[in-house]
């Protein structure tokens, strides 16, 4: 079992697991129900105490197995859900909210995202947000999918300055968050959350990934994870569906890539010379 459980410090001073757990297109296929929840569980027992959720990811049916996982665990967890766009009015963002909170099974979460930017104003999202953290529902909100251009604006609107994270997509294959987001984010003191660390698998046959990969006697996956962990305000959500595969994501964290690994990443997967527009997936 490793232990080096590396953290991210929120704005607030709070720190959390830089390595958690992911559960998009989690409770989508009944026989695999058992093996997801064990791999949460798992999960926490390895310290990946961060667990990120959607109201919609399966139509909600993903927050109804995150709180089975949970059940009895809550204070161990800093759970991590989010607002459909198209909900997130005022009274919209409130009204989501709490449902999202009944099919957890809780009466908190840590961290509330606008899943991605809509024609919502922000401001009417921001004051829904304001009203969940004034009664109770949630401690902390956040974005998700901002460009910097977003970010920006974000921050500008009263109450803004707030913001939590930005959660995003960003891998070996989605590095242009390098060019100006990450900084901005790191100079106005704003983690990031990464989702699709290892591009859903399309990154675990590349011959650079495997030669680093050989070089520390770990698997593709772990090399990719341990990439996106060397950056400090960074953290990723990478979702396991079994308990194996948990371990071995836990297992990243203990892998430190050399200059000569960096090197070798960087030529097979340039570093960003100018703006790209921000990736989703």
């Amino acid at each position: 079992m490793t232990t080096a459980v590396r953290s991210v410090v929120l704005p607030s001073g709070e720190t959390i697991a830089a390595l958690g757990q992911g559960t998009w297109h989690f409770a989508e296929r009944p026989a695999r129900r058992a093996g997801e929840i064990a791999s949460l569980r798992l999960g926490l027992d390895l310290g990946m105490n961060v667990i990120d959720t959607a109201e919609m990811y399966g139509d909600g049916a993903a927050e109804v197995l995150v709180g089975e996982a949970i059940a009895g665990r809550r204070d161990e967890v800093f759970l991590v859900d989010k607002v459909l766009p198209h909900h997130a009015t005022r009274a919209g963002t409130v009204r989501a909210c709490q449902a999202s909170l009944a099919r957890l099974g809780t009466d908190m979460i840590d961290l509330y995202l606008l899943h991605w930017r809509g024609v919502i104003p922000l401001v009417e999202t921001l004051a829904g947000f304001a009203d969940l953290i004034a009664a109770g529902a949630i401690r902390y909100w956040g974005a998700s999918n901002f460009d910097t251009d977003d970010m920006i604006e974000l921050v500008g609107i009263p109450g803004g300055e707030t913001v939590t994270t930005n959660q995003i997509l960003y891998n070996l294959t989605r590095r242009g968050p390098e060019y100006d987001l990450l900084p901005w984010c790191s100079e106005n003191g704003i983690p990031m959350m990464a989702y699709s660390p290892i591009e859903q698998g399309r990154l675990l046959g590349h011959p650079a990934i495997a030669t680093v990969a050989r070089r520390h006697h770990a698997t593709a996956a772990q090399i990719a994870l341990a990439w996106v962990l060397r950056l400090d305000g960074v953290n990723t959500i990478p979702r396991a569906g079994t308990p194996e595969h948990v371990r071995e994501n836990a297992a990243a964290r203990d892998i430190r890539l050399s200059p000569e690994d960096l090197a070798l990443l960087d030529a097979a997967f340039p570093p960003p010379t100018r703006k790209v527009p921000l990736e989703v997936l």
